[in-house]
């Protein structure tokens, strides 16, 4: 999992030098800890000073193994039980010197014992360098919340000695409030991108201009009665250079579901982000001879009407119904992101048709399946991605999943009561962009 390096504070030392550099009251919201520090002592020693570690004001219960080795080749191992951690130049090495040191602190807010390791080069400009790898240990459980770096000598760090320390988080946290680059929506990670999902109406406001990827899918059309499956909400996406300031987003409604034959199921509603429109899908036909409606996708047909037409790169056209003598009635399925909606045969009611999967989150998800048409003897199947299956009888059809943007299914009303078309499901907005 990517890790993300947060910047928590730097000290520079002033004029007259310090006998440490303090990291106090540390955030305990990250899960580990690194210090980047560049130093040098006033300390006379061939090799310089050896910096040290307190944790919560404390210097004991720490135990430490290393490599040494010089410039002239010879490398040692020491283990001791002190807090040092390297080796930095003192006023023996050439002026304007400094060593430079990284130490990682892992799981610092745990109850477990604290692992720590680092890595120290000194360069004296001279006929030696030093350069010391180590891992120590601190045996005690209690969270880290404060550092100090000091001379393990008591000497003093000199004029322009600094240490960073940094907090890593994983950056899949989940759920957070914002991104660095914009607000809006449900904003997650998985490392790689932000990832804004609006399943409701909302503004997306980013801080500066943004290549984003986009998702955008309309509401779903609702299902005929005694008629054909509901075609999905319009499916669009692409990459789009967003600039900043707030930009509404849209996410469009289902549309009803027919509740009297006299009246087709009602087209969903448009979803919009920025300068993308996908359109509402397309109502299933209802009774006979009636025609689904055109959309996103296009409503089914009912009885023996042809399906509705859908949207060029958003949809596709609903499928026909079909009447058999006997009353042997088979409706359309609603055209779904990626296929028309199956034709009715007698009896059985077309499938919607399948949506389209996007990984835009990070999981693979299909959005904008056909509703299923509404048959006397076997109802068709809603589509992949959200659409609701079509009924006999005197059922009421399924509706559209909320926020996949599928149509509702067509019914077959037989004079009873009962027998509505299904709602089609909402729609949804999704944005990305690299972290």
């Amino acid at each position: 999992m990517a890790n993300t390096f947060k910047k928590i504070q730097t000290v520079t030392v002033g004029a007259g030098g310090a006998a440490s550099i303090d990291f106090t009251n540390i955030p305990q919201t990250y899960t580990d800890l690194k210090i980047v520090l560049s130093l040098r002592s006033n300390r006379s020693a061939a090799l310089g000073d050896t910096p040290a570690l307190k944790f919560n004001t404390s210097s004991s219960n720490f135990s430490n193994r290393y490599i040494f080795g010089q410039g002239s080749g010879t490398v040692v191992s020491y283990a001791d039980a002190d807090s040092g951690v390297g080796t930095i130049p003192g006023p023996n090495a050439t002026a304007s010197v400094f060593g430079s040191l990284e130490i990682y602190i892992p799981n610092y807010t745990s109850s477990n014992n604290k692992s720590i390791s680092y890595d120290a080069v000194m360069e004296t400009n001279g006929t030696t360098s030093y350069a010391i790898f180590g891992a120590s240990l601190w045996s005690q459980t209690a969270a880290i919340t404060s550092i100090s770096v000091f001379s393990q000598t008591s000497s003093t760090l000199l004029q322009y000695s600094s240490a960073t320390l940094y907090g890593i988080s994983n950056v899949n946290l989940g759920t957070i409030t914002s991104s660095p680059y914009a607000t809006g929506g449900t904003v997650t990670s998985n490392g790689q991108y932000y990832i804004h999902t609006f399943t409701s109406d909302g503004t997306f406001t980013p801080s500066q201009t943004l290549s984003c990827e986009y998702l955008v899918v309309a509401g779903g059309g609702g299902g005929g009665r005694l008629g054909g499956g509901g075609g999905a909400g319009g499916y669009r996406t692409g990459t789009l250079s967003v600039t900043s300031g707030a930009k509404t987003v849209t996410v469009g409604g289902g549309g009803a579901g027919s509740t009297n034959r006299s009246n087709k199921g009602t087209n969903g509603s448009n979803s919009v982000f920025d300068s993308i429109t996908s359109t509402g899908g397309g109502g299933g036909g209802s009774n006979s001879t009636t025609a689904g409606a055109s959309g996103g996708s296009g409503g089914g047909g009912a009885d023996s009407a042809s399906g509705g037409t859908g949207t060029a790169g958003q949809g596709s056209n609903g499928g026909s119904g079909v009447s058999s003598p006997g009353d042997n009635v088979g409706n359309g399925g609603g055209g779904g992101a990626s296929a028309v909606g199956v034709n009715g045969s007698a009896n059985t009611g077309g499938a919607g048709g399948a949506g389209t999967a996007s990984s835009i989150t990070g999981t693979s998800t299909f959005y904008a399946g056909g509703g299923g048409g509404g048959a006397t003897t076997t109802a068709g199947s809603g589509g992949n991605g959200g659409g609701g299956a079509g009924s006999i009888a005197n059922a009421n059809a399924t509706n559209g999943t909320t926020n996949l943007g599928g149509g509702g299914g067509g019914s077959r009303d037989s004079g009873g009561a009962g027998g509505n078309g299904g709602t089609g499901g909402s729609g949804i907005v999704i944005v990305r962009y690299t972290v």
